[in-house]
């Protein structure tokens, strides 16, 4: 029944006309109109943004490596390594402790940022690298002989790099999972390339293997250097002609001996 009587509505048509307006003005509590202001889109695409950028940034140039097979394939021949080395293991190659950023990033003076001394703390922390397009006379191993100014090579890589900082511009991880490397280090302000400088003492040879070799743009520097340091008979080019052995023949003749020793391998 109508009440009052000259009422278009019944008091339940309007009780079920009040309930449907709070229900529809109820899905406008919330003032969508807020999350379009530039005043709160702006400032959130610029917080995002920054936060992707810095998280690329340290992914790229500030996470640590701790091993060879930790390199993502993309920073091969796009990216150099910074670090300290920590021990070297022949006259070519050597262990690199990666530390990004260097001092800038805290290596070396910021709380659990040092460089491990202690050989069971470094294990496994550190990349095996190998010097591009320079081949060393060979050490005594597996029951072969050292190879004349083998240790020399050896002596003279440990003065020269071992503790110190170095830059390894890297190309790629060999059969032996290590780093191949044009490494650099800073002697007396300036920046030495560390295989040329070998090649320069005679204690290496130009990498002459049929494949694999690997040089950055630098083999006819690198040529150049053997050739002076042959002509002026430096390091293992003292030797006479006919007692004269390069790395490469030294390995293929060691080689050869153990195929004749057991000729089913």
């Amino acid at each position: 029944m109508k009440w009052p009587p000259w009422s278009s509505k019944s008091q339940d048509d309007r009780d079920d006309s009040e309930r449907s307006v709070s229900w529809t003005n109820s899905l406008n509590v919330t003032d969508w109109s807020h999350y379009t202001d530039p005043r709160t889109i702006v400032p959130t695409i610029l917080l995002t943004g920054t936060t992707l950028f810095f998280v690329r940034i340290y992914r790229s140039y500030l996470r640590r490596i701790p091993a060879a097979s930790s390199i993502h394939p993309d920073f091969f021949r796009r990216r150099s390594l910074f670090g300290q080395v920590t021990s070297v293991g022949d006259g070519d190659n050597f262990r690199l402790f990666h530390t990004p950023g260097g001092r800038l990033a805290g290596w070396g003076w910021m709380p659990g940022r040092r460089v491990p001394v202690k050989k069971e703390e470094l294990k496994g922390k550190t990349i095996h690298i190998r010097l591009a397009g320079v081949d060393a006379p060979e050490l005594s191993h597996f029951g072969k002989p050292a190879q004349p100014f083998s240790k020399q090579a050896l002596d003279w890589l440990t003065s020269y790099i071992s503790n110190r900082r170095v830059r390894a511009y890297i190309y790629k991880r060999d059969q032996y999972d290590r780093v191949v490397s044009t490494v650099y280090v800073r002697r007396w302000l300036l920046r030495r390339d560390v295989g040329l400088e070998m090649l320069k003492r005679g204690l290496a040879t130009v990498y002459e293997a049929k494949s694999g070799a690997e040089f950055g743009k630098l083999e006819a520097k690198y040529r150049n250097a053997e050739w002076w340091a042959k002509k002026r008979r430096k390091g293992m080019w003292s030797a006479k002609k006919a007692d004269f052995e390069s790395p490469r023949e030294f390995k293929t003749r060691m080689s050869m001996l153990e195929d004749v020793k057991d000729p089913k391998s």
